[in-house]
């Protein structure tokens, strides 16, 4: 939270970070093949992230996984709610076109932080935190898609930043929920033998 926060303020008011984020962006922009980067700045789509999130709270719905996948669907609802008002104040301009304005923080990387992140507390908690697999694979996932948006100049890295840091924000409730023993968590199976019948 305190370094959404310090984005956010930095972008305000044109701070150090600014400066440093600008020359970065500088270096990076147009880096690596044109068809990989935009391909990974797609993942942020919600025509790719959403179908992605349904296919695991559907799965995490069908094994009762309910709270977690309530608090998941919420936060994914409100992603749109904190980043147009967000995008409203900082007012940022675009890395391409200065006239563009709007781009503090990146929705696409908020998308895809709470999309895949919260598909993956939903898989792992659906079986009692294991996989463990679904947490590296979301975050390999957020992390292309803030690159690719970097790389492309659809962004500038400290929007992508903030980006990741809202979806964590945003997911807490959901990891809350999806920790062992919380409120709505699969029961495990019992090692103990079974009574015998009487």
């Amino acid at each position: 939270m305190l370094l959404c926060a310090l984005c956010t303020w930095q972008v305000l008011v044109r701070g150090p970070l600014v400066d440093a984020d600008i020359r970065l962006d500088r270096l990076l922009v147009g880096r690596g093949p044109r068809i990989l980067t935009e391909f990974c700045a797609d993942l942020g789509n919600v025509q790719v992230a959403l179908p992605a999130l349904a296919v695991a709270l559907g799965y995490a719905l069908w094994r009762g996984v309910r709270l977690p996948a309530l608090a998941v669907a919420l936060a994914t609802a409100a992603v749109p709610a904190v980043v147009v008002p967000l995008k409203a104040l900082t007012d940022r301009p675009s890395p391409l076109d200065p006239a563009a304005t709007g781009y503090f923080p990146s929705g696409h990387g908020a998308t895809a932080a709470v999309a895949y992140g919260g598909a993956a507390l939903l898989l792992a908690h659906a079986h009692g935190g294991r996989p463990r697999w679904p947490l590296p694979v979301a975050l390999v996932l957020a992390l292309a898609t803030g690159a690719g948006l970097v790389l492309r100049g659809y962004h500038w890295p400290l929007d992508v930043l903030a980006a990741g840091c809202l979806g964590v924000i945003l997911l807490a409730p959901a990891r809350w929920l999806s920790r062992p023993g919380a409120v709505g968590s699969p029961p495990r199976a019992s090692r103990a033998p079974a009574a015998p019948d009487r």
